[in-house]
């Protein structure tokens, strides 16, 4: 058997592994860096295009980030806060289009208008009241709001064609919205890294052991096209393996990931790949979620860019299922269960029947079903046009409370060791947009010495508001939102102020 070291091993070749090696790549060029991918290719699971929505979540869209507080008032802080993390992200992917890192930027990201569509006048009141909310921040401050049917049907000419005008409806619009192609982006910046002297990717390779022999960690991994077996040993190991990511760290026997467990969702697109019909809606519009669906069930019609070819995908349709992964087997869920993390699960488990039934009922759903959902987003739907597609699994944090009982966590979490030589991503929405602070977010924690010194002025360079706040610095926010819009294709103005060419010098 075969043995190697490595400064750096990534396991999952996902947006989240590729987009740490790439920071780290342009921070220290001597440090060795080791990506390795179970799959034959990069980003074939949660990244990958058909696999997810693909929006550049930035809280323009998604009422979920937005709720509405028992005294009428609707709390934006969490929209404040992936908004300027999305920022962080479009700043680097701006930085590596400029030095040649990533190509031109229509290989992995478009503009698409970001919308809010409601129906019903305590729906429309909420969206009104979220939208002054939000305007009063200059974050926000491009976003539209509209109740009339003569602007609702130029923004949305396919969802108001042929609806009742005496129904109260209302939208909201950020025009420089963005659809991501997560996969066309991973791949590429695995191209960028595979270039690289000190960077190596291995697709084709399984995790079967990871120890911890002193002090450094020791994987072994197995290829079963060849049979044969490899161990690599690292000074960092970082775990960003989708669904797979808790199996690997109950694998690694990490004390801090005692009491963790995973809740599996499943989910279903309805896809139609008419150009014609994708390109005339041309817009993500997201509306709310049923009564009881999980976060990650918020309905909407998105156009999307998907091998260069526009499309539209409607859902997604959740379901209930025991896999971690999309390709994984049916006993992920039961072979994840320890001593340690009975209990919360269990907890978890009885404190969201309601949950667990929804989900039930929408695995079960007929197309039929599917397709009349689709149809309060469309009212002209042709059946023949539409097909389904098997969405990405999501697996959802179960961690135990300060009490020990367990919690169900929606949404994204870097878990480190105690000795800072291992972190892993749990969690989902809202993902690979956050990618970049994520990755920042493990840098500073297990990395420091890359924040410091020339390195930091390396990562300003790339992220001019790299240890700033846009939220309280909006002339920061200006000059960079100027610079990343018109760099990424985002807007259809290519002039830059003066103020912000220097930004970026």
């Amino acid at each position: 058997m075969s043995s190697q070291h490595t400064d750096v091993l990534l396991i999952g070749g996902g947006v989240m592994s590729v987009t740490l090696a790439s920071l780290i790549a342009e921070l220290d060029t001597s440090r060795t860096i080791t990506v390795v991918e179970q799959s034959s290719q990069l980003a074939p699971e949660s990244s990958d295009a058909w696999n997810n929505a693909g929006t550049g979540h930035a809280g323009y869209c998604e009422l979920n980030y937005t709720p509405e507080q028992p005294d009428g008032t609707v709390s934006i802080d969490r929209a404040l806060t992936i908004n300027e993390q999305f920022e962080v992200s479009l700043q680097f992917w701006s930085s590596l289009v400029a030095s040649g890192r990533l190509p031109a930027p229509e290989n992995f990201i478009r503009n698409v208008p970001h919308l809010s569509w409601v129906q019903g006048q305590e729906a429309c009141r909420f969206l009104k009241n979220r939208h002054s909310a939000l305007q009063e921040h200059p974050l926000f401050a491009d976003m539209e709001f509209s109740d009339q049917s003569s602007t609702l049907n130029q923004w949305l000419p396919l969802v108001t064609r042929s609806r009742s005008v005496f129904e109260p409806a209302a939208a909201t619009r950020v025009a420089h919205g963005s659809d991501v192609n997560f996969g066309a982006l991973t791949r590429l910046l695995g191209r960028s890294l595979a270039q690289r002297d000190n960077c190596e990717i291995n697709l084709g390779w399984q995790v079967t052991d990871i120890e911890r022999p002193g002090d450094h960690w020791k994987v072994t991994l197995w290829n079963p096209a060849t049979s044969e077996t490899r161990e690599l040993t690292a000074r960092f190991l970082f775990i960003g393996a989708g669904g797979a990511s808790l199996s690997l760290l109950q694998k690694a026997g990490v004390r801090e990931a005692r009491g963790y467990g995973g809740f599996p969702v499943s989910g279903l697109w309805l896809a139609c790949e008419d150009e014609a019909l994708a390109t005339a809606h041309n817009a993500k519009v997201y509306s709310q979620a049923p009564v009881g669906a999980p976060p990650m069930s918020v309905p909407h019609l998105d156009t999307r860019y998907i091998d260069g070819k526009a499309a539209l995908l409607f859902g997604p349709f959740a379901g209930f299922t025991t896999r971690f992964l999309k390709r994984g087997s049916p006993l992920d869920l039961p072979a994840s269960v320890r001593r340690d993390n009975l209990r919360p699960m269990m907890d978890v488990a009885r404190g969201n029947w309601p949950l667990t039934r929804y989900l039930i009922r929408e695995a079960l759903s007929s197309r039929e079903s599917r397709l009349a959902q689709l149809g309060s987003f469309l009212p002209e739907v042709n059946p023949d046009a539409w097909k389904l597609v098997r969405a990405g699994q999501r697996v959802q944090i179960i961690k135990p409370d300060h009490n020990r009982r367990g919690t169900l966590e929606f949404g994204t979490e870097v878990l480190t060791s105690g000795d800072r030589s291992l972190a892993a991503l749990l969690g989902a929405s809202p993902g690979a947009s956050t990618c970049v602070p994520a990755m920042l977010d493990v840098i500073e924690r297990c990395l420091p010495d890359l924040v410091t010194g020339e390195r930091r002025q390396t990562l300003q360079a790339m992220i001019p508001s790299y240890g700033q706040s846009l939220r309280e610095d909006h002339g920061l926010l200006a000059d960079v939102r100027n610079h990343t819009l018109s760099t990424l294709g985002l807007t259809s103005g290519t002039n830059q102020p003066d103020s912000e060419r220097s930004l970026y010098a």
